[in-house]
């Protein structure tokens, strides 16, 4: 089966950033001031884009940087 255009090679690490923080997607959402449902597309992967602005206030709430919460997968 052929790959979909929009298919993306990229993987976010919300869960165990998370877990490791003992931080619930709800205080993460109320920290970064983005809604829960956004903040779900985004652990979920199926998030298509995300701003600078938003990865900057996740990377300051959870205490890391950018590689931390998202890495490239080879396909």
């Amino acid at each position: 089966m052929p790959e979909e255009k929009d298919e993306h090679a990229i993987e976010v690490h919300l869960d165990r950033l998370l877990e490791e923080r003992g931080m619930t997607l709800t205080e993460l959402a109320d920290r970064v001031g983005v809604t829960h449902a956004n903040l779900s597309i985004l652990k979920n992967g199926r998030a298509r884009a995300i701003r600078f602005t938003t990865l900057t206030r996740l990377c300051e709430a959870l205490g890391c940087q950018p590689g931390d919460l998202l890495s490239h997968r080879a396909r």
